[in-house]
């Protein structure tokens, strides 16, 4: 597995401090997260995950607790639009040029706006994923705000 992805090229470029965790993806896992989470003997609320939704047609990057389900309505609301939907997998990975498991919020093809959800912030560091399948990278939450120009919002269901 490499450990150098454009996720990990783009927080070097940003001169953000990070390090990167390796751990066995398991593809049948019913949240991927949560199995990352288990395999990194983390607290599921400090591993985030990366989902790609769309927000009056347009998409977005949210960014959340493995643990934690988003509200459509309120995702649509920090986004400023009406209506928001989960992206289709094939399309989220054309967006982004990662597979779905391995999407990461840094380094996608195209910056797309992302939201964090607020509770992520209170922790000292987190983890998101990588780029690949299996590689999670660990940072203070505020680097992955300033990095991504995120909207900070409640956006738990």
């Amino acid at each position: 597995m490499s450990k150098v992805t454009p996720a990990t090229r783009a927080l070097d470029a940003a001169g953000v401090a990070f390090t990167v965790h390796g751990y066995e993806y398991d593809p049948d896992a019913e949240s991927i997260g949560l199995q990352a989470a288990a395999a990194l003997g983390e607290d599921p609320a400090r591993v985030l995950k990366t989902l790609m939704a769309q927000v009056d047609g347009k998409p977005v990057c949210v960014v959340v607790p493995s643990d934690q389900e988003v509200s459509m309505k309120k995702l649509a609301a920090a986004a400023g639009g009406k209506s928001a939907q989960m992206m289709k997998p094939p399309e989220a990975e054309r967006v982004t040029g990662y597979k779905v498991g391995g999407i990461s919020p840094f380094g996608q093809r195209k910056p797309v706006r992302t939201v964090i959800e607020q509770s992520a912030l209170a922790h000292e560091l987190v983890y998101l994923n990588g780029g690949q399948r299996g590689l999670q990278v660990r940072l203070k939450p505020a680097d992955v705000r300033d990095v991504l120009k995120a909207v900070v919002a409640d956006v738990l269901a």
